[in-house]
């Protein structure tokens, strides 16, 4: 039987809807506080009987950090699908992050030893990734280093993997996915999520930084046939397209037919509004939104190469228009 961890999470949960194509039933974790009802939103995306789907899973109530809790849910499981992940990238939650991306990381290696599990997917990201140069795309050799200024959420995450490659020296069979950033529908409140709401409602502005994105259904597509290959003891950059926010905002912008932003905000003025959300917290308490680290992404260009994937498996990634066009038109259905 499968386990998956981060089932009510974007990768999760399109994930648990493609496995139940090939399983009869799936096994998933999920804690206290989980809204289920969104894995049935996300199925709804492709299905009339979203409902039926998600009946044919084997809900288990569990927190990561909970070992008791999670033997149960390892009874007879040959394969781990772990994609559960905080994802934070304030300094001050770096404990949290450390129990929830490092510490659970480690229990899910450790049970699946116990249990003989056969199969183990790890949902890392490109943050534990070297950084990129301007003359060369970032790949699965280019050299993490502890002197660059890493964020809270790459270190954990980073640290994390090195858990996932303990378990694969104790002879656990593993294989690691390091994606970009995500496009997937049914999470308009974050992630890139927020971007797509928040492009739908008009952007005063863009900011001159690029990423590697991809379509959350190539991350799943990548995950399921890694790990029902022979291939072990690998990982793999998932990036679909390279691309500045203004190319991506731009095609969004089109096929919400809304007009492109003409404003370019730098470095700067982006400080300026941190420190106005920081206030804000300080005062009001409402949720930070704007880091450090948040800016020095959205302003600086970071590219991936997926070479390693396609080459070795022959793996395509989908056209980045289909993948706006379908995100466009889910959205555009709840707004």
């Amino acid at each position: 039987m499968i386990l998956l961890t981060g089932a009510t999470g974007l990768v999760g949960s399109h994930l648990a809807y493609s496995l139940l194509q090939k399983q009869d039933r799936i096994r998933a974790t999920h804690r206290t506080s989980s809204d289920l009802n969104s894995v049935k939103k996300v199925f709804s995306y492709f299905t009339d009987q979203a409902n039926d789907y998600f009946q044919r899973i084997d809900w288990v109530e569990a927190d990561l950090t909970d070992i008791s809790a999670l033997e149960k849910a390892f009874k007879g499981i040959t394969t781990v699908y772990h994609s559960a992940a905080y994802v934070n990238f304030n300094p001050r939650n770096f404990n949290k992050l450390k129990k929830s991306n490092v510490e659970a990381t480690a229990n899910m290696v450790n049970l699946s030893l116990d249990f003989g599990v056969k199969r183990f997917c790890y949902v890392s990201s490109i943050a534990t990734i070297g950084t990129p140069n301007k003359d060369k795309l970032a790949d699965e050799s280019s050299p993490w280093s502890w002197e660059e200024d890493n964020n809270v959420y790459a270190i954990t995450k980073y640290n994390a993997e090195m858990e996932v490659w303990r378990g694969s020296q104790e002879g656990l069979s593993v294989v690691i996915v390091n994606p970009g950033v995500i496009l997937g529908a049914g999470y308009w409140n974050e992630g890139s999520g927020s971007i797509v709401k928040g492009i739908a409602r008009g952007l005063p502005f863009y900011t001159e930084g690029g990423v590697g994105f991809v379509d959350v259904l190539d991350v799943v597509d990548a995950m399921t046939m890694l790990t029902e290959s022979e291939i072990e003891a690998e990982r793999f950059v998932l990036v679909g397209h390279n691309m500045t926010y203004l190319q991506l905002i731009t095609l969004f912008s089109k096929s919400f037919g809304i007009k492109v932003p003409s404003r370019r905000i730098g470095p700067g003025p982006l400080h300026m509004v941190r420190l106005l959300d920081y206030l804000s917290h300080l005062l009001l308490g409402r949720k930070q939104s704007l880091f450090k680290d948040s800016i020095r992404s959205l302003c600086r260009k970071a590219y991936y190469s997926s070479e390693k994937i396609e080459k070795s498996t022959g793996f395509k990634f989908r056209p980045i228009q289909q993948t706006v066009d379908r995100l466009a038109a889910d959205y555009s259905k709840e707004s």
